[in-house]
């Protein structure tokens, strides 16, 4: 079976995940963190890809992105972002020796209410982990974009997230119940991520088998936890 790294054909979103070697952490301090933002932000200048959802945990990071037809590979974009922060940190640490584990692993996420579940599972990692008990208390996260309309110069607002409501008071309301509801429901959505190749509906993924020929998807039963009345 390819890897999924290797499946990733642009104008398709993706959930990405970059861990330290052997789970060390990558980030020491706060300017570490905003370190990485600002190459984000950087590359997603130069490649022109969006960034839907994102967390940065203590050892490893999740972002939520999609290439364009016109912008960078997600090869080049997450070459470009790791290469970046490592020489950073090694610079600055007098790190020597591998940095990132392995390489990257990525998920193609259909565009649509799994979207939103998958950027509740990345904004939920610090719950998850027991740093925090409300992900609102995170602040390297995309959570505050969405529930609460806080700036982010990194975070590119999609389609599915703005069909929640016309007004955005009641979108940022319908997000956080969203979100709230994925915690309670799902148990934070422990686990979903580990095996898949490819998060969305069961036409969705056939799609996928069959265009990438991927000989195994591997996907949660049934659809993610939707609002009724979510103003459409």
């Amino acid at each position: 079976m390819p890897r999924a790294a290797r499946v990733a054909p642009n104008e398709y979103v993706y959930h990405v995940l970059t861990r330290g070697n052997n789970r060390q952490n990558v980030f020491k301090g706060e300017e570490d963190f905003e370190r990485y933002v600002e190459i984000v932000k950087k590359y997603k200048e130069k490649y022109e890809f969006k960034l839907y959802h994102y967390v940065l945990m203590s050892n490893h990071v999740h972002l939520v992105l999609e290439t364009t037809g016109d912008g960078g590979s997600l090869a080049e974009v997450m070459k470009g972002i790791n290469l970046s922060y490592a020489q950073h940190y090694k610079r600055k640490y007098k790190h020597i020796g591998h940095f990132w584990q392995d390489r990257y692993k990525s998920i193609i996420v259909s565009k649509d209410e799994y979207l939103l579940a998958c950027g509740s599972y990345v904004e939920l990692n610090p719950v998850r982990a027991r740093i925090v008990d409300d992900p609102k208390e995170y602040q390297w996260s995309s959570y505050g974009a969405y529930a609460f309309g806080k700036g982010d110069l990194i975070v590119d607002e999609h389609s599915i997230y703005e069909q929640l409501s016309e007004s955005g008071p009641e979108r940022r309301r319908k997000y956080r119940e969203f979100v709230k509801g994925m915690l309670m429901e799902r148990e934070a959505m422990s686990g979903e991520m580990e095996r898949k190749v490819v998060y969305g509906n069961e036409d969705f993924a056939a799609k996928m088998k069959k265009r990438f020929a991927l000989e195994e998807i591997i996907r949660k039963k049934g659809r993610p936890r939707k609002e009724e009345n979510d103003g459409k």
